[in-house]
């Protein structure tokens, strides 16, 4: 990727950062589109990854950490009383140019799998309605697990803009979500059954392990508090109630992962904003995969970021295709819209 490409992608995600609330990152945003030594450091990214999203991560993982530099006193998730956004650039580049090392192999190393638990609250009202129609336990897939919170969806608690409360309601993890629009989805007071799950990724992030943990946390924005103690308390319930990850090609795979699920469950694939990782050849093949299957099960596939930023909910029943857009998506899960 060229150095003009790259400083597009960093004035983009200035105006991601912007929108997301993050000032601290849409300003270091534009100053890095404008410095051919950062644009340099960045290019030694994995391809394929969100160049600014690798980039800020490599950095707020190494200050979690604990790596001593002013450029500290900058970021809210780390000091209580952060000093102006409009002076940190001085201290970001002296800090990439004194870990440069460091940035340089967690660039060439990590991966941008942000794991996100409240996008839960739009899976919940699916497979709600999915097991609705199939009246069978849910036997679940995820591919681009990253880490496998999603696949907890039964384990939390959801409210959708008034007083009732659905799914696990003895959960420490309660999920709202603010529905768009004039239909409201249908919504079981507890969980569906689920008798089976596994997630798998090209690369699993281990909860159990600190370094993993602290990983993903360093992709959430310093200012967004709320993401990070959500994030907490989500770790906690994941070692409170593991579940099976394999780490390898998630569509390759997924036959033989079908193949050990019994007919008495409901087969439910899913992935949210994976595919726009995903290289076009292979989401063809994924669904050519999901079109096999389907002609000796009933298959249902959840997914948004295939060919668009919508919900969508494809399934075979019977040997008959159905193919749904539910709609847009928030993607920290605050709200969605709904039109199944």
């Amino acid at each position: 990727m060229s150095q003009a490409q790259l400083s597009s992608r960093f004035n983009k995600f200035a105006a991601e950062s912007k929108a997301l609330n993050s000032r601290l990152y849409e300003f270091l945003s534009y100053e890095v589109a404008k410095d051919d030594q950062l644009l340099e450091l960045s290019s030694h990214a994995q391809t394929g990854q969100p160049v600014p999203n690798l980039l800020f991560a490599s950095i707020h993982y190494l200050l979690l950490k604990g790596f001593e530099h002013p450029l500290r006193e900058f970021y809210p998730s780390i000091s209580k009383a952060p000093k102006l956004v409009e002076e940190s650039f001085g201290d970001f580049k002296d800090f990439c140019d004194v870990y440069r090392e460091d940035i340089l192999s967690l660039l060439r190393s990590k991966l941008v799998q942000t794991n996100e638990i409240r996008r839960c609250a739009y899976l919940y009202p699916i497979f709600c309605w999915i097991y609705n129609e199939i009246k069978k336990p849910l036997s679940l897939i995820e591919i681009g697990t990253s880490a496998g919170l999603q696949l907890l969806w039964d384990h939390c608690s959801y409210s959708y803009g008034d007083e009732n409360v659905y799914g696990n309601d003895s959960s420490n993890i309660h999920l709202t979500a603010q529905v768009i629009g004039n239909q409201k989805p249908f919504l079981l007071n507890e969980s569906p059954p689920v008798s089976s799950k596994v997630g798998v990724d090209l690369h699993v992030n281990r909860l159990m392990d600190q370094e993993d943990a602290l990983w993903l946390k360093a992709l959430i924005w310093p200012e967004h508090k709320e993401r990070r103690d959500l994030f907490d308390r989500a770790v906690t319930l994941y070692r409170e109630n593991p579940v099976e990850l394999v780490e390898g090609d998630g569509i390759s795979l997924l036959p033989k992962i079908v193949k050990n699920i019994p007919d008495s469950s409901a087969i439910c694939i899913f992935h949210t904003h994976v595919a726009n990782q995903i290289p076009e050849d292979l989401k063809h093949q994924l669904l050519m995969n999901i079109d096999r299957l389907g002609q000796t099960r009933d298959i249902f596939h959840i997914y948004n970021n295939m060919w668009d930023e919508k919900l969508h909910l494809d399934y075979i029943m019977h040997g008959v295709t159905f193919k749904y857009t539910i709609g847009e998506t928030d993607g920290h899960g605050r709200w969605f819209d709904w039109s199944l």
